[in-house]
């Protein structure tokens, strides 16, 4: 099982001057292109203290020069590693165009007004899943859950406000590398990786970044 990547060329003088730029750039073209379903699902790796990894797919919600966010309960596996060790790893496998975005950094929590203002533009049955389901904990059966949702939908009908939870919320990545990768035939791939200089991505923060490419 192997295929000839053929892309477009891919090198530094046609880069962004920022990461951040570079993968809005990427990001709506892949968008915008219809070939790829749900282009913000990522791959989110985390680790607990003693290195121990586990990986999953999650919606990208928001992204821009401050990092990238997605929402989870934070009582969830990744929630618990990641209020233990905050390193954490992002993929965007755009694989139809050849295309994977590899992120490495740090996540906090955001603002609780920012999460609930998130909350609000959920849809409705979206909003009482993040009560009805304790992520990542063991359920006796797939009816308990559906119970406990029913439960929560005659409480709060439709029309009528969800209060946001609150173990559930944000997470903002703030990458130290990102990379871009572009395939192309025989293997000889293009790797372009910003690399953190300085700054912390806050204003005034003075955040520079360096270039480098890797072999593939």
């Amino acid at each position: 099982m192997r295929e000839q990547y053929r892309s477009e060329s891919f090198d530094e003088d046609g880069l962004a001057a920022g990461p951040m730029e570079q993968f809005a750039r990427w990001f709506r073209q892949i968008a915008a292109g219809g070939v790829l379903h749900e282009p913000n699902a990522m791959v989110v790796s985390t680790a607990t203290p003693e290195g121990v990894p586990s990986s999953r797919t999650v919606l990208l919600k928001m992204y821009d020069e401050r990092g990238f966010v997605f929402f989870t309960n934070y009582g969830s596996r990744k929630g618990r590693e990641l209020d233990a060790n905050p390193h954490v790893s992002l993929l965007f496998p755009w694989h139809p165009l050849a295309r994977q975005v590899i992120v490495t950094g740090t996540a906090a929590r955001v603002g609780r007004e920012e999460t609930v203002a998130y909350f609000r533009t959920r849809p409705h049955g979206s909003q009482l899943g993040a009560w009805a389901s304790a992520q990542s904990t063991v359920i006796g059966s797939r009816d308990e859950l559906v119970q406990r949702y029913e439960e929560l939908a005659a409480r709060y009908p439709e029309g009528e406000q969800v209060p946001a939870p609150p173990h559930w919320g944000g997470f903002r990545v703030v990458p130290s590398t990102i990379e871009f990768w572009q395939g192309h035939e025989n293997r000889l791939h293009d790797r372009l990786r910003y690399v953190r200089e300085a700054g912390d991505g806050t204003e005034g923060g003075g955040v520079a970044w360096r270039v480098e490419r890797l072999c593939p």
